[in-house]
Parts: C-alpha cells; sequence; structure tokens
C-alpha cells in the first residue's frame, strides 16, 4: 500500500528526484549515451536491443521526428558495428491515430534495417493495441521473413491463440521470433492471468508450446524461478542455442545476467535511452510499485 501511494505521487515529484532511481535503468538522453553502454555490455559478452523512448503520441508530425532518429540510431549503431538490434512501439508511430501511416513508417524502418542486416523488434503495448500489432508483424514478416519479430505477454489469456493463429497464417516460409515477457500493463481480470504463480504457469505453457513447435523465443525475465525453469525445457527439450536466448532489462539484477553468461547462454539487454525517460521511469513504477524501494535506497546512499 506504502509502495502504490508513492509510486502514484512520484510523477508530481522535480525531475531532478525521479533521476535518482531512473539512471540505473536508462543509458540516457543521447544517442552517444545508448552507443557508449552497448559497447560495454558487448564487452560483456552480451547483445542489445535498442530501444527509443516515446509512445502514444498525440499528432502524426511526432511519428514523422521519430522516424528520423531511428533512421540515425540504425545508421549510427550499424557504423559502429555494435552487436544488437531495434526495437519499436507502434503507438509512437500513430498506432492510435492512423494504422496505416503507422504501419508504413515502421516498415520504412524495416526496409532500412534490412539494408544493415539488422533486425527490428514490434513491441507489444497494452490491450488497446494487441490486435494491429499482430497484424503489423504478420504483414512485415510476409515482406521482411528474417528481420521482424513481436513481443508476447504470457499474462494475456489470448496470447497460446494468437501464437497458434501465427502459426496457421498462409506465411509458411516467415519463420516467428517473439520476445516473451510476463506483462507489464495494467488490465482487466477478464483478459489478463493476475496471480503471481499463475503468470508464471502460463509463462512456462507459453514458452514450451513455442519451443517444441521449432519458433524462436526471446526469454525475457529477471524471475530466477523462470529462469531455472526454462534452463531445465531447454535441456530437457534438447533446444539447440540458435532458437533461443535469454533477455533482460538494462540496469536490473546485473549480477543474475552474468551467472547467465557464464553458464554458457546467450543474453541480450534490452537498453532505452531518450529525451522521454520521465514518462517511461514513472509509468514503470505505476506498473511495478515495488521498484519504490530501489528509489528509496538511491535517496538514502546518493542523498
Amino acid at each position: 500500500m506504502i509502495n502504490q501511494l508513492i509510486a502514484a505521487v512520484l510523477p508530481y515529484m522535480p525531475k531532478r528526484l525521479v533521476w535518482i532511481f531512473s539512471k540505473k535503468y536508462i543509458s540516457g538522453e543521447y544517442l552517444s549515451d545508448a552507443i557508449r553502454e552497448s559497447e560495454k555490455i558487448n564487452a560483456e559478452g552480451c547483445a542489445v536491443t535498442i530501444d527509443v523512448l516515446g509512445e502514444f503520441i498525440t499528432k502524426l508530425e511526432e511519428a514523422e521526428a521519430y522516424k528520423i532518429q531511428y533512421f540515425d540510431v540504425i545508421e549510427q549503431f550499424s557504423s559502429k558495428k555494435v552487436r544488437g538490434n531495434f526495437s519499436v512501439k507502434p503507438s509512437m508511430f500513430g498506432l492510435l491515430l492512423d494504422k496505416e501511416a503507422c504501419f508504413n513508417i515502421i516498415r520504412e524502418i524495416v526496409v532500412l534495417a534490412d539494408k544493415h542486416d539488422s533486425f527490428i523488434r514490434i513491441d507489444m503495448e497494452d490491450s488497446t493495441c494487441t490486435d494491429d500489432e499482430l497484424n503489423i508483424y504478420n504483414r512485415l514478416r510476409e515482406e521482411f521473413p528474417n528481420r521482424v519479430g513481436l513481443v508476447l505477454q504470457a499474462y494475456m489469456r489470448r496470447t497460446l491463440d494468437d501464437v497458434k493463429t501465427l502459426m496457421k497464417s498462409d506465411i509458411v516460409t516467415s519463420p516467428l521470433n517473439f520476445r516473451l515477457c510476463k506483462g507489464i500493463y495494467i488490465e482487466d481480470k477478464s483478459i489478463a492471468f493476475k496471480g503471481y504463480q499463475e503468470v508464471r504457469d502460463h509463462y512456462m505453457e507459453d514458452l514450451e508450446f513455442m519451443l517444441k513447435n521449432n519458433i524462436f523465443v526471446g526469454i525475457a525475465t529477471h524471475d530466477r524461478y523462470l529462469i531455472e525453469q526454462s534452463m531445465l525445457l531447454i535441456a530437457r527439450l534438447d533446444i539447440p542455442k540458435e532458437k533461443y536466448e535469454f533477455q533482460m532489462l538494462f540496469g536490473v539484477n546485473p549480477k543474475l545476467r552474468k551467472s547467465i553468461v557464464e553458464r554458457g547462454y546467450t543474453m541480450r539487454v534490452y537498453l532505452p535511452f531518450g529525451t522521454e525517460w520521465f514518462s517511461y521511469s514513472t509509468r514503470r513504477l505505476k506498473e511495478n510499485p515495488n521498484m519504490v524501494w530501489h528509489i528509496l535506497k538511491a535517496l538514502v546512499i546518493k542523498g
């Protein structure tokens, strides 16, 4: 209750205060910050996924500005030969304003990624976006079969059915590529599982189905239980290393990340940057009030 109260109040606090918490989980405001941190992560034996912060725009002119920013990101990271790929949020490109305009902008980004032999991951947002983001993914993988992937959320009751539907698509030559996470948006219990272990159980159910059906999976979790269960499942099914990887957020439990790499598993770090860090950080707090203790710890240690 106390955590929830603090999380609700924090968005109205000075940005300098919120930054004390945020800077651990965001590489910085500028592209140079993201490149610097990405090179460090590469040196630790991990790949990265770069995410430019921003979502749910109110006018299409903002979408064009974000597109230009992504072009610059892809060009710069390619020239620096950073080992990584890129993540996009369709709401950043006007999904809720003009679906076709959004698709065309994301397609332009995928075209550039294809030119640089790279890859674009389409983020899954809240339930108002789910059907449209599935459609964008399906349309793009038909044209760019090895250049696009999608995020799926295990707490959504529909997820396994969505996977089965995508498997039945006419696009038989295009491999499916998913990042599987628990899910972070606040959804009604009629469409999302709510119980802690219940979400874990459905995560493992989804993962097992994907691995058994030759689908590439980014196992995106910081939950030690899920990590251990995933490793046991991979061993039991004898899944080759090129069919999966573990994924974690920048700044979250780097010791656990290091231990996974040391055990010989492939690791990718989701690395956000940009000037929209304030809204990103306060949203994450609302979705996960238990992170509040990190802020209090930072305030005590760093004043």
